[in-house]
């Protein structure tokens, strides 16, 4: 088992690193810019109709730095509350095992 982590492990890095250095001069952009562009190149006159909401508030837009704060921050939010669903579901079934340790369902 922990040979299998392990691996999987190193190959979730390999993933992410290899393309990094294999294609120097490649430009990683996110979604969001890939969709503008589309979007600008099929209807030049497109005007969004939203805003974000603190970008109106504070009259401009947020440095990158900040817009990737909020990113990891939410991304922190969401990974704890699943893992304390995935807690709950473990405890759940350890809880029923020794409530029925002899492993017949009555």
């Amino acid at each position: 088992m922990k040979r299998t982590v392990f691996i999987a492990v190193i190959a979730v890095f390999l993933i992410a690193l290899v393309p990094l250095f294999v294609l120097k001069d490649a430009d990683f952009g996110g979604s969001d810019d890939a969709g503008s562009t589309v979007v600008e190149e099929v209807d030049s006159s497109y005007e969004p109709w939203a805003a974000p909401v603190l970008e109106k508030l504070l009259g401009r837009e947020l440095p990158g730095e900040v817009e990737s704060l909020f990113f990891c921050i939410q991304t922190g939010i969401g990974v704890g509350i699943i893992a304390f669903f995935m807690g709950r579901f473990v405890e759940r079934k350890k809880w029923m095992k020794n409530d029925n340790p002899n492993g017949s369902e009555s």
